[in-house]
């Protein structure tokens, strides 16, 4: 059974197992009929060749209290994308996709770069933002619930715990963000959250002194959980960043514009496995290399933004305490594992923890020489104030691809 403890602002919602998935969906049934769910997809077309898209239909087609899924397809052909239409056919659900490399989305891709507001790099953050795009503007669901399409370990009470929280009336909360334990093949996984961000966040607590924010993301047990839902009241003012720093970018949206009490973390599984990126050791512009500068980055612009002066000695000591820091977090998970059956290598988490080390400071002198750098997307508030009309000339394009395609 899981534990009850609560810490910090951040409400904590566990699995007690004294409630079903089928106990929940029967509830979010009822909620549903006057607070429609929309769920966002953001797939690559190369996952809908993968092993865990088809189990996560099989699972959706369990569910009765959707009203739309969202599929945002990146790196399709068109031959590709007619594949893709028969592929999601399969749901249940109303769906539709979003062809994000067809004509007609590009077009208005176009329209967003003549107003310099076109997301800046390909990725899962300009993927998600089209979608919640497309959502904001049809304007028909009250929730919107975000996950990946390469969970291996994807059931339908996922998706139910993860909305059940800013969907039940009587709950306070604007945005919930999943968490659970990255366990697979009998070892301990999710070295990005164990071995950078919760020591980095403590080491900044201790070098730059006590912030709310810190403390606001040390609340969270799976800080890079990509599994979060809101109500969708909150999608048009919410700045998201176009590369690795999603996840930490979402929740630093989630302090800027909403109360600490109007966020949970709820526990959505006891088993979570998807894809695992390489270390890319030798390539900082892949894999948990790239993504750990791009962590890095975000913490440092947000820390910039509300009047933290950075330095490159700040840097140093920040890397040196976070060193210190990890490297005793090692033994803790060691231990962990070891009581648990599971295994981990120490020699490759020492390796791990050391690269995290020099992107530190590969990141902070970055965000030195280019301090000005805005990776976040524009939010849809502000698309619509230069162009009322481009959310509809999307929707438009979406309607036309589907019946052109089909």
């Amino acid at each position: 059974m899981a534990d009850f403890h609560q810490g910090g602002k951040v409400a904590t919602l566990h699995n007690l197992r004294q409630n079903t998935a089928e106990d929940l969906i029967l509830e979010l049934k009822a909620f549903s009929a006057s607070r429609k769910i929309t769920l966002i997809l953001p797939s690559l077309f190369s996952e809908l060749e993968g092993e865990a898209l088809p189990n996560i239909i099989d699972e959706l087609n369990k569910v009765d209290f959707l009203h739309r899924i969202v599929i945002g397809l990146d790196r399709a052909t068109e031959e590709q994308y007619r594949y893709a239409r028969q592929f999601f056919s399969k749901l249940k659900a109303d769906h539709v996709v979003l062809w994000n490399d067809g004509p007609r989305l590009k077009a208005v891709d176009a329209r967003l770069k003549e107003l310099e507001l076109s997301p800046s790099e390909p990725g899962k953050g300009r993927n998600v933002w089209f979608c919640m795009g497309y959502t904001t503007a049809r304007a028909d669901s009250a929730v919107v619930a975000v996950h990946d399409c390469d969970v291996v370990t994807y059931s339908a009470d996922m998706l139910a715990r993860l909305v059940y929280p800013v969907t039940n009336p009587n709950f306070p909360y604007q945005m919930s963000k999943g968490f659970y334990p990255r366990v697979a093949d009998g070892k301990l996984n999710g070295r990005v959250s164990r071995l950078l961000v919760s020591p980095i966040l403590n080491a900044m607590s201790k070098v730059l002194g006590p912030r709310d924010y810190l403390d606001f993301l040390g609340d969270f047990r799976y800080p890079l959980a990509g599994e979060f839902a809101m109500r969708t009241s909150i999608l048009p003012d919410m700045r998201i960043p176009s590369d690795w720093g999603l996840e930490i970018g979402l929740l630093s949206e989630a302090w800027r514009n909403l109360s600490p009490r109007a966020v949970c973390q709820v526990e959505v599984s006891d088993r979570y496995d998807h894809k695992h990126q390489d270390l890319s050791a030798e390539d900082a512009s892949t894999g948990l290399s790239r993504m750990s500068v791009d962590i890095c980055k975000a913490l440092y612009r947000k820390l910039a933004a509300d009047g933290m002066v950075f330095s490159e000695e700040i840097f140093r000591s920040i890397k040196a305490t976070y060193y210190r820091d990890a490297l005793d977090l090692i033994e803790t998970y060691f231990n962990d594992a070891r009581m648990n059956g599971l295994h981990v290598d120490r020699h490759i988490e020492e390796q791990t923890v050391e690269l995290f080390a020099s992107n530190i400071m590969s990141a902070g002198q970055v965000f030195l020489e280019n301090p000005m750098e805005t990776p976040f997307i524009p939010n849809w508030s502000r698309v619509h104030a230069a162009d009322p009309d481009i959310v509809m000339q999307m929707v438009q394009a979406v309607a036309d691809d589907m019946d052109d395609y089909a």
